[in-house]
């Protein structure tokens, strides 16, 4: 366990990596990924691990919330998967840990690895479903069957993971609103403790954008309307609260991870392309996985990126996050958007509740005009 006083005093309660590593790149996906073969990484765990260690010399590492992220975590080898997590249990204090979270890929987790998984303390897994209909997931260049995603689900499940979350995806190219609705039904069957629906955006320099702007595929607004209100009246009726515009959970399985950002915590990010936020300071690590391996084990910083964000900008940002949230943003806190907010309330967007204001459902369909404000 780290000891002794640190450089900067400053107690860090949440972590992020980011494993790259992924079977195929999907053509919707604008996260940094490489494809490579994965019995190479050794290497790149052994620079995950030392980065952690210095920053222990930075700051006071007392994760309440550890995230794996990618790219596709569950797609490291067994061996891999238990070198690093059985790593940073050496390095870490994890004594006040509430949340272990990891991404997975249908079809990445056999029996074993998610038996491993449990072992080493991961308490949540974020299972990629998207689809559970094969032509459609053949649209989005996924790798996985609908059977293979079940099949995955039952096997986190019979490993005792303690949470599991089922990420979906709508309005994807030549979806049906049968068809997601049939998705959600098949969800909500399952049982998951959680489950994450995210409109496809069309993000640039992917596939997927090229095609729209090429006049493939159309975007069609009104149907993202409605497919995005049914999911939220569906999902509520059965008995899954809409925390944030783009989760659902059962009672007590929120992400603690993800809230961590949304309400502006302090937040330690290792990998490339990982970016870190310390009070006023943000950095970006280099988004080249041989190149951040050969600067950490150099004994050389791997951020790429760095700027230092001023209070008001700080402020705005939380703000642009925490109004997604069901709770919504004390009112105090509001204070310099007083006027924009005010005209939000008037147009039925945002309302008051109590001390606070939140989205109303109108203003969820436009959350993201509503954000600018505060971002502007």
């Amino acid at each position: 366990m780290p000891a002794g006083s640190t450089a900067s005093g400053r107690t860090i309660r949440h972590l992020y990596f980011h494993i790259p590593f992924c079977p195929k790149l999907c053509p919707y996906c604008c996260f940094y990924v490489e494809t490579g073969a994965r019995n190479k990484n050794t290497d790149f765990i052994e620079a995950l691990l030392a980065d952690v260690r210095r920053a222990g010399e930075d700051y006071d590492l007392r994760p309440r919330t550890i995230y794996f992220g990618g790219g596709t975590p569950s797609a490291l080898l067994e061996d891999q998967l238990a070198m690093l997590l059985g790593g940073l249990r050496e390095i870490l204090d994890c004594s006040e840990l509430v949340e272990f979270s990891l991404e997975a890929n249908p079809a990445t987790v056999r029996p074993s690895k998610a038996r491993l998984l449990r072992e080493h303390g991961v308490s949540r897994v974020s299972l990629g479903v998207q689809s559970w209909d094969d032509a459609l997931l053949k649209t989005l260049g996924r790798v996985h069957t609908a059977a293979a995603a079940e099949k995955t689900y039952e096997t986190l499940r019979e490993a005792g993971i303690p949470a599991v979350n089922l990420d979906l995806m709508f309005s994807v190219p030549g979806q049906t609103e049968a068809q997601w609705h049939a998705t959600l039904e098949k969800t909500i069957a399952l049982q998951s403790d959680h489950i994450s629906t995210y409109c496809l955006t069309y993000e640039e320099d992917t596939e997927y954008f090229r095609k729209l702007t090429g006049g493939t595929f159309v975007q069609d607004i009104e149907l993202d309307a409605r497919l995005f209100e049914y999911t939220m009246e569906r999902l509520g009726d059965a008995g899954f609260s809409q925390y944030e515009i783009s989760n659902h959970a059962r009672p007590g399985c929120e992400s603690q991870h993800n809230k961590a950002y949304w309400l502006g915590s302090d937040y330690l990010g290792f990998g490339p392309s990982a970016f870190s936020t310390v009070g006023l300071k943000r950095w970006e690590n280099i988004r080249n996985t041989a190149e951040y391996t050969s600067r950490v084990l150099g004994g050389k910083s791997a951020a790429e990126f760095r700027e230092e964000l001023t209070p008001a900008q700080r402020a705005g940002e939380t703000a642009a996050f925490r109004i997604r949230m069901s709770e919504g943003i004390p009112l105090p806190e509001l204070a310099p958007w007083k006027d924009e907010i005010e005209r939000f309330v008037s147009i039925g967007l945002v309302e008051h509740v109590d001390q606070s204001v939140r989205l109303t459902t109108r203003g969820k369909l436009l959350a993201d005009s509503v954000a600018e404000i505060f971002i502007a």
